[in-house]
């Protein structure tokens, strides 16, 4: 896994980071009336992917650690419904919605491995 220094040394959470960017780029876009709807939940979803990442590095302790990634994998989650209801209400294009499901699926993938490591060593 390479030398870990703090959470920002771990892939799944430079992957939910970038995660986050895709989210900044199409919140931007989505229409006034929801932005205490789905601009605010997609923000908070993606927001959080990152910090429970964070919280659960500095807990120290394996397991707490993996309960905060499990958070954070059911915030991608969310996030991904969110994408879908933003091209379903006509918000978003199929490919940006490919780009947001190909970031998230990502995302996940990296994080599983990241929770079968701390189960291993636990």
């Amino acid at each position: 896994m390479g030398k870990i220094e703090n959470f920002e040394d771990l892939h799944c959470w430079q992957a939910c980071r970038q995660v986050i960017g895709i989210t900044k780029t199409t919140v931007k876009n989505l229409p006034p009336d929801e932005k205490y709807d789905l601009v605010s939940n997609m923000k908070r979803a993606a927001r959080s992917t990152t910090r429970n990442i964070a919280e659960g590095y500095g807990r120290h302790h394996h397991k707490e650690n993996i309960q905060f990634c499990r958070i954070s994998r059911g915030s991608l989650n969310e996030l991904l419904d969110d994408f879908i209801t933003c091209n379903d209400d006509g918000y978003i294009s199929d490919e940006d919605l490919l780009l947001a499901r190909k970031g998230i699926t990502r995302a996940i993938k990296v994080l599983n491995g990241y929770i079968g490591y701390l189960k291993r060593i636990s």
